[in-house]
């Protein structure tokens, strides 16, 4: 395998883990009854009309359905791609549901 190759594997493999982190957090929002956009959009209110999260809004379920998913996951999985104003933002969230 020459260079490019593993590049764009590399790249296609970051891409897939970015997509499954923003349905996960899309998941989360849903099965707390929170808006995905709107909160996506308090941490980051410069990015509009966001395809990767609309893409992943579509691919949740209701939460009767999905299964659970703990504030700490959503949190890591945030951390990792750093998200850190999202991060801060699910914190505030979580601290009013309880």
């Amino acid at each position: 395998m020459n260079q490019n190759n593993a590049q764009e594997r590399i790249i296609q493999s970051y891409q897939r883990d970015e997509k499954m982190m923003i349905l996960i957090f899309a998941q989360w929002c849903i099965n707390h009854n929170l808006n995905p956009e709107g909160l996506y959009l308090t941490a980051y209110p410069d990015q509009h009309n966001n395809h990767a999260l609309k893409e992943a809004i579509e691919l949740t379920v209701p939460k009767e359905e999905a299964g659970e998913i703990a504030d700490d996951t959503l949190l890591g999985v945030l951390s990792l791609f750093g998200n850190e104003d999202l991060a801060f933002v699910v914190t505030e969230e979580i601290r009013k549901l309880k």
